[in-house]
Protein backbone atom coordinates (compact mmCIF):
# COMPACT_ATOMS: atom_id res chain seq x y z
CA UNK A 1 0.00 0.00 0.00
CA UNK A 2 1.26 3.54 -1.05
CA UNK A 3 2.00 5.91 1.64
CA UNK A 4 -0.26 8.61 1.91
CA UNK A 5 1.41 10.71 4.56
CA UNK A 6 3.41 13.09 3.01
CA UNK A 7 -0.06 14.25 0.93
CA UNK A 8 -1.68 15.69 4.48
CA UNK A 9 -1.26 14.32 8.09
CA UNK A 10 -4.92 15.65 8.68
CA UNK A 11 -6.37 13.58 5.57
CA UNK A 12 -10.46 15.29 6.34
CA UNK A 13 -8.92 18.99 6.68
CA UNK A 14 -6.90 18.37 3.26
CA UNK A 15 -8.36 18.65 -0.07
CA UNK A 16 -6.88 17.05 -2.95
CA UNK A 17 -8.04 17.20 -6.88
CA UNK A 18 -7.20 14.28 -8.53
CA UNK A 19 -6.55 14.32 -12.28
CA UNK A 20 -9.17 11.14 -13.36
CA UNK A 21 -8.73 9.95 -17.14
CA UNK A 22 -11.36 7.35 -16.92
CA UNK A 23 -8.60 4.62 -16.30
CA UNK A 24 -7.77 1.92 -13.57
CA UNK A 25 -4.64 3.73 -12.49
CA UNK A 26 -6.12 7.45 -11.38
CA UNK A 27 -9.02 5.32 -10.04
CA UNK A 28 -7.18 4.00 -7.78
CA UNK A 29 -5.70 6.90 -6.56
CA UNK A 30 -9.02 8.53 -6.17
CA UNK A 31 -10.46 5.43 -3.88
CA UNK A 32 -6.93 4.91 -2.22
CA UNK A 33 -7.28 8.78 -1.19
CA UNK A 34 -10.95 8.90 -0.46
CA UNK A 35 -10.43 5.74 1.67
CA UNK A 36 -8.40 7.29 3.54
CA UNK A 37 -10.61 10.04 4.36
CA UNK A 38 -9.37 13.19 2.29
CA UNK A 39 -11.40 15.85 0.86
CA UNK A 40 -10.88 14.33 -3.19
CA UNK A 41 -12.43 16.05 -5.65
CA UNK A 42 -12.46 14.66 -9.23
CA UNK A 43 -11.43 16.56 -12.02
CA UNK A 44 -11.35 15.05 -16.43
CA UNK A 45 -10.16 17.30 -18.91
CA UNK A 46 -11.96 16.49 -22.29
CA UNK A 47 -9.43 17.35 -24.51
CA UNK A 48 -10.56 16.35 -28.14
CA UNK A 49 -14.06 16.20 -29.85
CA UNK A 50 -15.99 13.38 -27.88
CA UNK A 51 -17.92 11.77 -30.51
CA UNK A 52 -14.63 11.03 -32.34
CA UNK A 53 -13.26 9.46 -29.77
CA UNK A 54 -16.52 7.05 -28.60
CA UNK A 55 -16.22 5.17 -31.67
CA UNK A 56 -12.92 4.25 -30.90
CA UNK A 57 -11.18 2.22 -28.62
CA UNK A 58 -7.65 2.92 -26.72
CA UNK A 59 -8.29 6.77 -26.66
CA UNK A 60 -8.43 8.74 -22.92
CA UNK A 61 -9.54 11.85 -21.97
CA UNK A 62 -12.95 11.80 -23.95
CA UNK A 63 -15.51 10.00 -24.88
CA UNK A 64 -16.61 6.65 -23.04
CA UNK A 65 -13.81 7.56 -20.27
CA UNK A 66 -15.80 10.24 -19.55
CA UNK A 67 -18.65 8.76 -18.52
CA UNK A 68 -16.02 6.44 -16.84
CA UNK A 69 -14.57 9.01 -14.54
CA UNK A 70 -18.26 10.36 -13.36
CA UNK A 71 -19.20 6.68 -12.51
CA UNK A 72 -15.92 5.85 -10.67
CA UNK A 73 -16.73 9.16 -8.63
CA UNK A 74 -20.41 8.38 -7.88
CA UNK A 75 -19.29 4.97 -6.87
CA UNK A 76 -16.66 6.53 -4.72
CA UNK A 77 -19.14 9.67 -3.27
CA UNK A 78 -16.66 12.37 -4.65
CA UNK A 79 -17.60 15.47 -6.57
CA UNK A 80 -16.29 15.28 -9.59
CA UNK A 81 -15.95 17.92 -12.46
CA UNK A 82 -15.44 17.83 -16.42
CA UNK A 83 -13.29 20.62 -17.76
CA UNK A 84 -13.13 21.27 -21.42
CA UNK A 85 -9.52 21.88 -22.50
CA UNK A 86 -9.97 20.89 -26.42
CA UNK A 87 -8.89 24.32 -27.68
CA UNK A 88 -5.84 24.05 -25.20
CA UNK A 89 -5.27 20.68 -26.05
CA UNK A 90 -5.30 21.47 -30.07
CA UNK A 91 -3.06 24.02 -29.76
CA UNK A 92 -0.15 22.82 -27.39
CA UNK A 93 -0.36 19.23 -28.53
CA UNK A 94 -1.82 18.23 -31.65
CA UNK A 95 -0.52 21.26 -33.39
CA UNK A 96 2.69 21.12 -32.26
CA UNK A 97 3.02 17.24 -33.16
CA UNK A 98 1.81 17.90 -36.45
CA UNK A 99 4.29 21.02 -37.04
CA UNK A 100 7.08 18.79 -35.72
CA UNK A 101 6.44 16.00 -37.91
CA UNK A 102 6.43 18.05 -40.94
CA UNK A 103 9.75 19.80 -39.88
CA UNK A 104 11.59 16.17 -40.00
CA UNK A 105 11.27 15.56 -35.94
CA UNK A 106 9.55 12.47 -34.12
CA UNK A 107 7.68 14.31 -30.95
CA UNK A 108 6.48 13.39 -28.11
CA UNK A 109 3.36 14.42 -27.28
CA UNK A 110 2.70 12.90 -24.04
CA UNK A 111 5.59 15.40 -22.71
CA UNK A 112 3.93 18.52 -24.26
CA UNK A 113 0.57 17.33 -22.43
CA UNK A 114 1.72 16.63 -19.15
CA UNK A 115 3.86 19.55 -19.28
CA UNK A 116 1.68 22.23 -20.21
CA UNK A 117 -2.14 21.48 -19.94
CA UNK A 118 -2.33 18.59 -17.39
CA UNK A 119 0.30 20.11 -14.94
CA UNK A 120 0.78 23.89 -15.89
CA UNK A 121 -2.97 24.20 -16.49
CA UNK A 122 -4.71 21.32 -14.12
CA UNK A 123 -2.55 22.47 -11.37
CA UNK A 124 -3.73 26.33 -11.50
CA UNK A 125 -7.32 24.56 -11.88
CA UNK A 126 -6.32 22.37 -8.32
CA UNK A 127 -5.19 25.78 -6.71
CA UNK A 128 -8.59 27.84 -7.68
CA UNK A 129 -10.38 24.87 -6.08
CA UNK A 130 -8.77 25.11 -2.94
CA UNK A 131 -6.62 22.09 -3.14
CA UNK A 132 -3.31 21.36 -1.63
CA UNK A 133 -1.94 19.13 -3.92
CA UNK A 134 -3.03 17.56 -7.33
CA UNK A 135 -2.72 13.96 -7.46
CA UNK A 136 -2.37 11.15 -10.38
CA UNK A 137 -2.20 7.99 -11.26
CA UNK A 138 1.66 8.09 -13.17
CA UNK A 139 3.77 5.75 -12.35
CA UNK A 140 6.82 7.88 -10.99
CA UNK A 141 8.00 8.54 -7.37
CA UNK A 142 7.83 11.75 -5.67
CA UNK A 143 9.76 11.91 -2.29
CA UNK A 144 11.41 15.03 0.17
CA UNK A 145 15.18 15.53 -0.62
CA UNK A 146 17.22 16.95 2.29
CA UNK A 147 17.14 20.48 1.28
CA UNK A 148 13.33 20.66 1.36
CA UNK A 149 12.62 20.34 -2.40
CA UNK A 150 10.64 17.46 -3.52
CA UNK A 151 12.51 15.05 -5.95
CA UNK A 152 10.67 12.77 -9.00
CA UNK A 153 12.54 9.07 -8.98
CA UNK A 154 11.82 6.05 -11.51
CA UNK A 155 8.92 4.17 -10.60
CA UNK A 156 9.31 0.44 -8.87
CA UNK A 157 8.01 -1.76 -11.93
CA UNK A 158 10.59 -1.01 -14.28
CA UNK A 159 8.13 -1.39 -17.35
CA UNK A 160 5.48 1.19 -16.05
CA UNK A 161 8.13 3.91 -15.07
CA UNK A 162 6.89 7.27 -16.44
CA UNK A 163 9.03 9.71 -15.48
CA UNK A 164 10.50 9.96 -18.87
CA UNK A 165 7.56 11.72 -20.21
CA UNK A 166 7.86 13.80 -16.89
CA UNK A 167 11.23 15.32 -17.11
CA UNK A 168 9.67 18.96 -18.31
CA UNK A 169 7.85 18.60 -14.30
CA UNK A 170 9.36 22.46 -12.88
CA UNK A 171 10.29 22.36 -9.61
CA UNK A 172 7.55 24.31 -8.31
CA UNK A 173 5.59 22.02 -10.32
CA UNK A 174 6.64 18.81 -8.15
CA UNK A 175 6.22 20.65 -4.85
CA UNK A 176 2.40 20.57 -5.34
CA UNK A 177 2.16 17.14 -7.42
CA UNK A 178 2.04 13.94 -5.64
CA UNK A 179 2.13 10.10 -7.23
CA UNK A 180 0.30 7.43 -5.15
CA UNK A 181 1.48 4.42 -7.92
CA UNK A 182 4.90 4.95 -7.95
CA UNK A 183 6.38 2.69 -5.71
CA UNK A 184 3.78 -0.32 -6.79
CA UNK A 185 2.70 -2.56 -9.47
CA UNK A 186 0.26 -2.54 -11.97
CA UNK A 187 -1.11 -6.06 -10.85
CA UNK A 188 -1.61 -4.72 -7.42
CA UNK A 189 -3.02 -1.76 -8.58
CA UNK A 190 -5.68 -3.74 -10.68
CA UNK A 191 -6.12 -5.72 -7.42
CA UNK A 192 -6.86 -2.62 -5.54
CA UNK A 193 -9.33 -1.46 -7.83
CA UNK A 194 -11.20 -5.03 -6.90
CA UNK A 195 -10.96 -4.35 -3.57
CA UNK A 196 -11.98 -0.75 -3.71
CA UNK A 197 -15.11 -2.21 -6.30
CA UNK A 198 -14.67 0.05 -8.99
CA UNK A 199 -16.18 -0.72 -12.31
CA UNK A 200 -12.79 -0.14 -14.60
CA UNK A 201 -10.41 -2.82 -12.56
CA UNK A 202 -10.40 -4.93 -15.46
CA UNK A 203 -10.15 -2.10 -18.46
CA UNK A 204 -7.44 -1.91 -21.07
CA UNK A 205 -4.69 0.64 -20.68
CA UNK A 206 -5.14 3.35 -23.06
CA UNK A 207 -2.82 3.90 -26.37
CA UNK A 208 0.32 5.75 -26.07
CA UNK A 209 -1.12 8.77 -28.25
CA UNK A 210 -4.72 9.25 -27.21
CA UNK A 211 -5.77 11.62 -30.38
CA UNK A 212 -3.92 9.07 -33.12
CA UNK A 213 -7.24 6.85 -34.77
CA UNK A 214 -5.79 3.23 -34.88
CA UNK A 215 -2.38 4.64 -34.28
CA UNK A 216 -2.09 6.12 -37.81
CA UNK A 217 -0.35 9.36 -36.80
CA UNK A 218 0.41 9.72 -40.59
CA UNK A 219 -3.31 10.83 -41.64
CA UNK A 220 -3.22 13.41 -38.34
CA UNK A 221 -0.23 14.80 -39.64
CA UNK A 222 -1.33 15.03 -43.36
CA UNK A 223 -4.83 16.38 -42.65
CA UNK A 224 -3.34 19.22 -40.41
CA UNK A 225 0.33 19.40 -42.94
CA UNK A 226 -0.28 18.43 -45.99
CA UNK A 227 2.88 20.01 -47.13
CA UNK A 228 4.56 16.72 -45.12
CA UNK A 229 2.95 13.99 -47.37
CA UNK A 230 5.07 15.49 -50.31
CA UNK A 231 7.83 13.20 -51.87
CA UNK A 232 11.13 13.69 -52.35
CA UNK A 233 14.71 11.97 -52.85
CA UNK A 234 16.01 8.49 -50.85
CA UNK A 235 19.46 9.63 -50.63
CA UNK A 236 22.48 7.53 -49.38
CA UNK A 237 24.91 9.53 -47.34
CA UNK A 238 27.51 8.94 -50.26
CA UNK A 239 25.15 11.27 -52.60
CA UNK A 240 23.55 8.68 -54.37
CA UNK A 241 19.76 9.21 -54.92
CA UNK A 242 18.64 5.38 -54.46
CA UNK A 243 14.57 6.23 -54.89
CA UNK A 244 11.81 8.05 -53.80
CA UNK A 245 9.75 8.96 -50.40
CA UNK A 246 6.19 9.07 -49.71
CA UNK A 247 6.23 12.08 -47.29
CA UNK A 248 8.68 12.76 -44.49
CA UNK A 249 6.06 12.29 -42.12
CA UNK A 250 6.28 8.19 -42.86
CA UNK A 251 10.00 8.25 -41.50
CA UNK A 252 12.24 8.31 -38.30
CA UNK A 253 15.81 7.62 -37.57
CA UNK A 254 16.71 4.17 -37.20
CA UNK A 255 14.06 2.94 -39.37
CA UNK A 256 14.58 -0.08 -41.86
CA UNK A 257 11.53 -1.52 -42.95
CA UNK A 258 9.27 0.24 -45.45
CA UNK A 259 11.85 2.43 -47.04
CA UNK A 260 10.78 0.75 -50.48
CA UNK A 261 14.85 0.72 -51.82
CA UNK A 262 16.17 -2.69 -53.01
CA UNK A 263 19.98 -2.83 -52.07
CA UNK A 264 22.40 -5.26 -50.91
CA UNK A 265 23.07 -3.98 -47.66
CA UNK A 266 20.74 -3.18 -45.01
CA UNK A 267 20.29 0.82 -45.18
CA UNK A 268 18.78 2.88 -42.10
CA UNK A 269 17.56 6.54 -42.42
CA UNK A 270 20.23 8.35 -40.72
CA UNK A 271 18.59 11.83 -41.08
CA UNK A 272 15.54 13.68 -42.29
CA UNK A 273 15.92 17.07 -44.30
CA UNK A 274 12.26 18.30 -44.13
CA UNK A 275 13.32 21.50 -46.36
CA UNK A 276 15.51 19.22 -49.11
CA UNK A 277 12.31 16.90 -48.67
CA UNK A 278 15.26 14.13 -48.25
CA UNK A 279 15.63 11.19 -45.88
CA UNK A 280 18.86 10.10 -46.17
CA UNK A 281 20.08 6.51 -45.33
CA UNK A 282 23.33 4.74 -44.56
CA UNK A 283 24.74 1.67 -42.51
CA UNK A 284 24.17 0.60 -39.25
CA UNK A 285 27.52 1.75 -37.96
CA UNK A 286 26.17 5.64 -39.67
CA UNK A 287 23.24 5.71 -36.51
CA UNK A 288 25.82 5.61 -33.96
CA UNK A 289 25.78 8.80 -31.44
CA UNK A 290 28.04 10.42 -29.55
CA UNK A 291 27.01 13.66 -28.27
CA UNK A 292 23.72 15.45 -28.18
CA UNK A 293 22.62 19.02 -28.82
CA UNK A 294 19.72 19.76 -26.66
CA UNK A 295 16.71 22.77 -26.17
CA UNK A 296 14.36 23.55 -23.95
CA UNK A 297 16.08 21.69 -21.02
CA UNK A 298 14.24 21.41 -17.62
CA UNK A 299 16.78 21.13 -15.05
CA UNK A 300 15.99 19.61 -11.25
CA UNK A 301 19.39 19.41 -10.14
CA UNK A 302 21.14 20.07 -7.06
CA UNK A 303 23.43 22.76 -8.84
CA UNK A 304 23.02 25.20 -11.49
CA UNK A 305 22.91 23.35 -14.86
CA UNK A 306 25.79 25.10 -16.22
CA UNK A 307 27.43 24.56 -12.92
CA UNK A 308 26.91 20.69 -13.91
CA UNK A 309 28.10 21.26 -17.37
CA UNK A 310 31.40 23.09 -16.08
CA UNK A 311 32.20 20.21 -13.57
CA UNK A 312 31.86 17.65 -16.39
CA UNK A 313 28.80 15.77 -14.24
CA UNK A 314 28.57 12.17 -14.51
CA UNK A 315 24.71 11.37 -15.47
CA UNK A 316 22.65 8.35 -16.95
CA UNK A 317 20.32 9.47 -19.54
CA UNK A 318 17.45 7.95 -22.07
CA UNK A 319 16.83 8.50 -25.47
CA UNK A 320 14.08 6.18 -26.24
CA UNK A 321 11.47 5.77 -23.53
CA UNK A 322 11.65 2.05 -23.63
CA UNK A 323 15.65 2.38 -23.35
CA UNK A 324 17.56 1.72 -19.82
CA UNK A 325 19.82 4.53 -18.87
CA UNK A 326 22.99 4.45 -19.87
CA UNK A 327 26.20 6.23 -19.05
CA UNK A 328 26.72 10.22 -19.99
CA UNK A 329 28.36 13.50 -19.15
CA UNK A 330 26.70 16.94 -18.72
CA UNK A 331 29.33 19.30 -20.80
CA UNK A 332 29.19 22.90 -22.52
CA UNK A 333 29.57 22.77 -26.63
CA UNK A 334 31.47 25.57 -28.48
CA UNK A 335 29.09 28.18 -27.67
CA UNK A 336 28.88 27.78 -24.21
CA UNK A 337 25.53 25.73 -24.48
CA UNK A 338 24.67 22.93 -22.30
CA UNK A 339 25.41 19.53 -24.61
CA UNK A 340 25.43 15.61 -23.44
CA UNK A 341 28.50 13.05 -24.37
CA UNK A 342 27.11 9.65 -24.27
CA UNK A 343 29.85 7.56 -23.00
CA UNK A 344 29.03 4.53 -24.84
CA UNK A 345 27.18 5.84 -27.48
CA UNK A 346 23.58 5.04 -28.38
CA UNK A 347 22.06 4.46 -32.33
CA UNK A 348 19.12 5.90 -33.66
CA UNK A 349 19.06 8.96 -31.72
CA UNK A 350 15.76 11.08 -33.41
CA UNK A 351 15.48 15.13 -33.34
CA UNK A 352 12.62 15.39 -31.40
CA UNK A 353 12.75 12.82 -29.06
CA UNK A 354 13.33 13.83 -25.01
CA UNK A 355 16.56 12.79 -23.95
CA UNK A 356 16.19 12.45 -20.31
CA UNK A 357 18.61 12.92 -17.60
CA UNK A 358 19.11 10.40 -14.24
CA UNK A 359 21.72 11.18 -11.34
CA UNK A 360 24.58 8.95 -11.38
CA UNK A 361 24.91 9.14 -7.62
CA UNK A 362 21.23 7.20 -6.89
CA UNK A 363 21.81 4.70 -9.65
CA UNK A 364 19.54 6.29 -12.29
CA UNK A 365 16.65 6.33 -9.88
CA UNK A 366 16.36 10.02 -9.69
CA UNK A 367 14.84 12.43 -12.69
CA UNK A 368 16.77 15.33 -13.27
CA UNK A 369 15.19 16.51 -15.94
CA UNK A 370 15.89 16.82 -19.75
CA UNK A 371 15.42 18.38 -22.79
CA UNK A 372 14.15 17.64 -26.99
CA UNK A 373 17.19 16.35 -28.91
CA UNK A 374 17.91 18.52 -31.93
CA UNK A 375 21.74 17.75 -32.85
CA UNK A 376 23.23 14.49 -33.26
CA UNK A 377 26.33 13.80 -33.51
CA UNK A 378 29.29 10.79 -34.39
CA UNK A 379 32.73 10.84 -33.67
CA UNK A 380 33.31 14.19 -33.76
CA UNK A 381 30.93 14.56 -37.31
CA UNK A 382 27.56 16.22 -37.50
CA UNK A 383 24.86 14.11 -38.48
CA UNK A 384 22.81 15.45 -41.28
CA UNK A 385 19.80 15.08 -39.10
CA UNK A 386 21.20 18.52 -37.14
CA UNK A 387 19.72 20.26 -40.19
CA UNK A 388 16.43 19.59 -39.60
CA UNK A 389 16.86 22.48 -36.69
Amino acid sequence: MPDLTDIGTDPASTRVVVAMSGGVDSSVVAGLLARAGFDVVGVTLQLYDQGEAARRKGACCAGQDIYDARDVADRLGIPHYVLDYESRFREEVIERFADSYAAGFTPIPCVDCNRTVKFRDLLATAEDLGASVLATGHYVASRALPDGRRGLFRAAEENRDQSYFLYATTQAQATKLRFPLGGMRKSDVRALAAELGLPVADKPDSQDICFVPGGDYAEVVERLRPEAGEAGDIVHLDGRVLGRHRGVMHYTIGQRKGLGISTPEPLYVVAIDAARREVRVGPREALAVRSIGLTDINWLGDVPLLDACAAEQDIYVKVRSTRPPTPARLLRDADGAPSVELLAGEEGVAPGQACVFYDAASGAARLLGGGTIVRAERAGRHLAAAQVA
